[in-house]
């Protein structure tokens, strides 16, 4: 059986830790689509064109990865997109309320659509986007947090210069 899956999310900027958990559903699902949300009301650091290029170029390994921007409903962009599965990372406890509440929340706005909770890798588990973007925003060295091309991305946005 073909099953497709939607990991959706921000992604302002991507980490490693995005990636892990990317690359590890690449392998269990036969389709992911990178569903990355405008989001309009976070205030992005980075358009969502922006984003999805930069998500695009990080990601360009896997086959079975394909890159998307959307608004509105997550379960009606992946009823949509043909999407059976929600993949949705839980870096700690204090994740798992609110993500097994919107979880709940999906299944109810449509059931046919699952949720399935992935872990991060050890040495990804405190990696965010938000404390990304601080640590770049106050000057600190982000480049093992995030992918090379991202990093440089960053650091422009930040006003610095990349390998500076």
């Amino acid at each position: 059986m073909t099953v497709g899956a939607m990991y959706p999310g921000t992604f302002d900027p991507i980490t490693n830790g995005h990636q892990d958990l990317i690359r590890r559903a690449a392998r269990l699902f036969n389709r992911v689509v990178v569903a990355v949300a405008a989001s309009p009301n976070k205030k992005p650091m980075f358009s969502l064109m922006e984003r999805v290029a930069l998500i695009r170029e990080v990601t360009a390994e896997f086959t079975n990865v394909e890159v998307m921007g959307y608004s509105g409903l997550t379960v009606e962009f992946a009823e949509k997109h043909g999407l059976a599965v929600i993949i949705r990372g839980l870096r700690a406890v204090s994740d798992f309320e609110f993500e097994f509440q919107l979880a709940n929340m999906n299944r109810h706005l449509n059931a046919r659509v699952e949720t399935v909770f992935l872990t991060p890798t050890e040495e990804f588990s405190y990696i965010s986007s938000s404390l990304v973007r601080e640590i770049a925003t106050l000057g600190g060295e982000v480049g093992g947090f995030v992918h090379p091309k991202v990093e440089a991305e960053l650091l422009i946005r930040c006003g610095r210069e990349p390998g500076a």
